[in-house]
């Protein structure tokens, strides 16, 4: 499930990446390749010309989910999701809460998401995803160019 959400995210925001975590892997390595692609990404954030900052709102299904982020000293998450009742796919309960926190503190982003509307947990983490990605691809873009990071 994890490889799909990544997969959205990467195709969301024209982004070519590749995240290696091991089937079956604990939270600890979710959490590791979290850190990695935030920080691996954390250069074209701050790249000269890039806008450092991004939103987008995406739906997926019903699911309806925004993203708002920057570039800071100071990474943060603020959502409005309880993604204890977000499980899927055989992901933990607190997976993809400490994925998004391991991910803002790897890029130095404040990160801010908003689950709009949506019930069914896989279409709202979908919805989150393609919406970061997106948010994500906008940042690493200078405002007036549209190529790929």
């Amino acid at each position: 499930m994890l490889d799909h959400l990544v997969a959205l995210f990467a195709r969301a925001g024209r982004l070519h990446v590749t995240l290696d975590v091991a089937a079956g892997a604990t939270a600890d390595g979710a959490s590791a390749g979290a850190r990695a692609l935030g920080e691996a990404l954390s250069t074209h954030l701050r790249a000269a010309g890039a806008s450092g900052s991004g939103w987008a709102m995406l739906p997926a299904d019903e699911a309806l989910a925004s993203a708002s982020l920057e570039v800071t000293d100071r990474p943060l998450v603020a959502t409005n999701v309880d993604f204890s009742r977000q499980p899927v796919g055989g992901l933990a309960d607190d997976i993809v809460a400490r994925f998004l926190e391991e991910f803002a503190a790897g890029a130095g982003l404040n990160l801010h998401i908003r689950l709009v509307e949506g019930t069914e947990p896989e279409h709202v983490l979908a919805a989150i995803f393609k919406a970061l990605g997106a948010a994500v691809g906008q940042a690493v873009r200078a405002h007036s160019e549209g190529g790929n990071a």
